[in-house]
């Protein structure tokens, strides 16, 4: 027994250094046996939820592009440049803001013609001038891209809609996500069979994020008998919640 009481303190000892943040630990003091005492963490709920909201859009964006080709480069430049003249003037005659229009990409590349066996050959130039639009007024989607076509424009990339000021579909959809979580916690609770406490912490994801550009058409194949139906839909605004409650 001599022997074995020594070995136990030293082992006790040991676990007490070893032990992790979580444990409260008491230093012997004047030969006093060394005690260890757990804090438990107190139980906990996390979970998430979110809430959504459906918003009509209340403006547009159109992403178009004019593209030509010539046998050099400052010729095709140059033809680009007298139909994007047409193109902006189309855009004013349409109602559309100079604030509202931007160039979003201008590009020049040499293009060739590729034979098998043999080096390629320099065909000429393309110019490649794109701009982005936006359209606060949904009416007025349709006639606009029906009259940059008629300027010139022979590419659009597509449409994209969206909200001028989100906030208030933001503020809704979070107050529905808040109370998804607190259903959630309750339910949880009572089928645990216990008190559910005070929340911990909230923490929130997602939001408003405008609807990507869908292709449009081709804008040779647009008809100018009449302004192209364009159909705005809805938008979808989420909020996703994580929240921690405390269980008593």
């Amino acid at each position: 027994m001599t022997r074995t009481l020594p070995a136990l303190m030293l082992g006790a000892a040991l676990t007490a250094a070893a032990a992790p943040a979580a444990l409260a630990q008491t230093q012997p003091q004047g030969g006093a046996p060394l005690t260890i005492q757990a804090v438990t963490e107190r139980p906990a709920l996390n979970l998430s939820a979110y809430g959504e909201v459906k918003a009509a859009p209340d403006m547009a964006t159109i992403s178009f592009g004019v593209v030509t080709e010539a046998a050099t480069a400052a010729e095709a430049m140059a033809q680009n440049a007298a139909r994007m003249t047409q193109v902006m003037a189309a855009l004013r005659r349409a109602g559309i803001e100079d604030r509202n229009v931007q160039t979003s990409g201008l590009n020049l590349s040499a293009q060739y013609d590729y034979v098998e066996n043999q080096p390629p050959r320099l065909r000429g130039y393309q110019a490649n001038n794109r701009v982005t639009v936006v359209i606060d007024d949904l009416t007025r989607v349709g006639s606009t891209a029906d009259a940059v076509v008629a300027a010139g424009v022979n590419q659009i990339d597509g449409i994209g809609f969206g909200l001028k000021d989100p906030s208030a579909a933001e503020n809704r959809a979070r107050q529905l996500a808040v109370r998804a979580l607190q259903a959630k916690a309750a339910l949880y609770a009572q089928a645990l069979g216990v008190d559910l406490g005070g929340i911990r912490s909230l923490t929130e994801g997602g939001g408003y994020s405008p609807r990507p550009p869908v292709m449009y058409a081709r804008a040779e194949a647009m008809s100018m008998d009449a302004s192209t139906p364009v159909a705005a839909g809805e938008l979808t605004v989420r909020i996703d919640i994580t929240g921690v409650y405390d269980l008593r």
